[in-house]
């Protein structure tokens, strides 16, 4: 696993002995002496990671972090502060200024390669998430960057598991004051109720009674409606190597009682915002495959998913020996509808239009715009004749009642015309069977419009 840290310290022996520990490691090393050097190296995307010292003489680390952290060209890089400062207001400064972990110095090498390797593993899934992303910006989609600037990390879902009464109930009482929280005391549920709760972070103490409390956060892991809430691990001071173990295995941070309240709250909005940002990045890469094989206007599939799709069901029908019948639809004179009545009546048409094709086939069947006011419909295991039925459905569907166009204001009569044919030769050329049915159309708008004309093979 090779990631390029950034290391921040005006001292030189402090980043010798990082640069030495994490080389050690096989990590690329960066170093930078002051924050001003430290935020140009970040403008210019150079780093994974960035071990930030907080007492530096131009500008220290609090406010390094800070900005970092509200600029959305690099709040997703994970910041640790490490520092000699070790009082609790120091570490929570810390950590309200958005770092991902604060260590104290002198660091020991275990902890310290165990947190780089886990934020590590963090900043590459999120990299392959913002790089698959990157294309809907292209395609109109708003950057999720920007509302994880904003985003507070407040009115979370938590799940707290914990089967010691006077520690969850501290716990939710401290982290109700920020978010919902549900208390789980029966080790051997929490997998279910996390799995059905839809949460935003998951509290696991590792102290529980005949419960390995690492093996709860290895099956959230391995599960895969919980494989990406964060986890935040809560464990006695003696269990610091269990710890260790945890973020190995994808524990995302940790906490060691006695547990300090502010600390606790800055953690799990840490956590809760990162969740939030990658979620925004998964939906964003979801609806940009979407979108990419979807027409905007009438939500029916495009010609690019039909062309490609149609080779896969023409292949099928050929393996199975079975039909497959093909449509090509075409509004009548629809240039006249955009002419008398405008643009705009125009697409109310062809969105009513895809409304009802799609009440008038079955689920298995696909429906595409072709372009422009053609469409295509494709049904698998469908013969000539009972696709000429379905046809003679759908053009008295459109025809028998007019549109409304103009919010409802005016209703217009709207027919169709359409050509019908069937895939019926073994391994015949998907181009041959929409230029039958496209031929079977020219036909029907020749002999008067408002008709099905089918031309078999």
């Amino acid at each position: 696993m090779s990631a390029r840290i950034l290391v921040v310290d005006d001292v030189p022996a402090n980043v010798k002995l990082l640069e030495a520990r994490l080389s050690a490691e096989y990590f690329d090393v960066m170093t930078a002496s002051n924050g001003t050097e430290a935020l140009a190296i970040c403008a210019r995307a150079e780093c994974d990671i960035i071990l930030l010292d907080v007492m530096m003489p131009d500008i220290d680390g609090f406010e390094v972090c800070r900005r970092l952290k509200s600029d959305p060209a690099t709040h997703h890089i994970p910041v640790v502060m490490v520092t000699a400062l070790d009082s609790p207001a120091d570490r929570n400064r810390g950590l309200e200024a958005g770092a991902d972990d604060f260590l104290t110095k002198p660091v020991s090498d275990v902890v310290l390669i165990a947190r780089v390797r886990s934020l590590t593993r963090l900043k590459m899934m999120t990299d392959e998430l913002r790089m698959r992303a990157i294309t809907s910006l292209e395609i109109g989609m708003q950057a999720p960057e920007r509302s994880a600037v904003a985003d507070t990390g407040k009115g979370g879902r938590i799940l707290l598991v914990d089967d010691r009464q006077s520690s969850y109930e501290r716990l939710a009482g401290l982290l109700a004051a920020e978010h919902t929280v549900d208390v789980e005391p029966n080790p051997t549920e929490a997998l279910f109720h996390a799995a059905e709760g839809n949460y935003d972070l998951l509290i696991v103490s590792l102290d529980l009674n005949n419960f390995d409390g690492l093996r709860l956060c290895s099956q959230a892991r391995s599960l895969e409606r919980t494989r990406h809430v964060p986890i935040l691990a809560i464990a006695d001071p003696e269990n610091s190597t269990r710890l260790l173990r945890g973020l190995e295995i994808g524990v995302n941070d940790y906490l060691l009682r006695p547990i300090d309240k502010t600390e606790l709250l800055a953690r799990a909005r840490t956590q809760i915002r990162r969740r939030r940002y990658t979620d925004h990045l998964r939906d964003n890469v979801q609806n940009s495959i979407e979108m990419a094989i979807t027409d905007a206007l009438t939500g029916l599939h495009n010609r690019r998913y039909m062309e490609s799709h149609l080779a896969t069901l023409a292949e099928q029908a050929s393996t199975r020996g079975k039909p497959l019948a093909l449509m090509i639809l075409d509004i009548d004179y629809f240039k006249s509808i955009n002419d008398n009545y405008g643009h705009d009546a125009g697409d109310d048409v062809l969105r009513e239009f895809a409304v009802r094709v799609r009440k008038s086939i079955r689920g298995i069947d696909l429906a595409c715009r072709y372009g422009g006011e053609e469409f295509v419909i494709v049904m698998p295991e469908t013969d000539l004749h009972v696709a000429g039925m379905v046809a003679e459905r759908l053009r008295r569907s459109i025809a028998g009642e007019p549109f409304a166009v103009h919010k409802g204001t005016k209703r217009i009569e709207v027919t169709i015309s359409i050509g019908l044919t069937t895939l019926e030769q073994k391994g015949e050329a998907v181009a041959d069977v929409l230029k039958r049915a496209d031929t079977a159309l020219y036909r029907a708008k020749h002999d008067g419009r408002n008709r099905v004309v089918s031309q078999a093979a």
